[in-house]
């Protein structure tokens, strides 16, 4: 039966799914499939969540729109399971806090801060530590590696806004341990969780390439990487991601 939003049957999908908020980052991604652009089939567009799915060295992978933000990747996610997803990988950017980060570096998370309302919703308030399945955050770590990166692994904190107005916003959060903001992977990474605990193979990892970064000294504004400086280090990332998720 399609769903709602993504408009897809379960056999449009692979089991391994990259999650890139971007529609543009998914054609992108599709393009570095088996056969280049324009041999992945696309398989939704619906509200421009654009989904496309084809083979990377002969596995089978998918990509699709996630959107801006936990509550359309909460949406999202929801349906990929009942699809049939089982490896889910967030790519994306996050604004970077912690102490030395730079920009372009990459940061891989273990664990999400749930400081979103999604799934503070989910939850009903309760307690709880949305964290990322250690064997797909330890592909993504060696994948990395053998790309000649380093990345920094550890928490990151899934937040709403984008432009937050409080002064001790990101030194708060920086003083906690967390080594960057982002937008999704809180919720990303309860629903595997919560499908995982019902009984079904499911596991979810994030890798972030840092854009920008917030100190006492410079906003993100300030800091965000120029658009070819970043796309080559979201081109090195989607690289790790691939051969990360088609490698178990």
């Amino acid at each position: 039966m399609p769903q709602i939003h993504l408009r897809a049957e379960a056999e449009d999908y692979a089991p391994v799914v990259l999650l890139p908020g971007d529609p543009n980052r998914a054609t992108w991604i599709a393009e570095k499939f088996d056969g280049g652009p324009g041999a992945a089939r696309q398989v939704t567009a619906h509200r421009g969540l654009l989904g496309y799915t084809g083979t990377y060295k002969g596995v089978p992978v998918s990509v699709q729109t996630s959107g801006m933000g936990a509550p359309s990747m909460s949406i999202v996610v929801e349906e990929l399971l009942k699809l049939g997803a089982r490896r889910l990988i967030r790519v994306g950017t996050c604004g970077g806090i912690g102490r030395g980060l730079k920009t372009g570096e990459i940061v891989i998370a273990s664990a999400a801060a749930p400081v979103d309302g999604a799934t503070r919703t989910y939850l009903h308030g309760d307690p709880y530590a949305p964290t990322a399945d250690f064997g797909l955050v330890r592909s993504l770590v060696e994948a990395a590696e053998r790309h000649g990166q380093k990345p920094q692994v550890g928490q990151v904190a899934t937040v709403d806004t984008f432009y937050n107005p409080d002064p001790d916003y990101f030194s708060k959060w920086r003083d906690r341990g967390i080594l960057a903001f982002e937008m999704e992977s809180s919720v990303l990474y309860y629903l595997a969780a919560r499908a995982r605990a019902a009984g079904a193979d499911v596991a979810a990892a994030t890798i972030l390439t840092v854009s920008d970064v917030l100190s006492e000294e410079a906003t993100s504004e300030e800091t965000y990487l120029p658009l070819d400086e970043l796309n080559r280090s979201i081109e090195r990332m989607i690289e790790i991601a691939l051969e990360a998720g088609t490698s178990n």
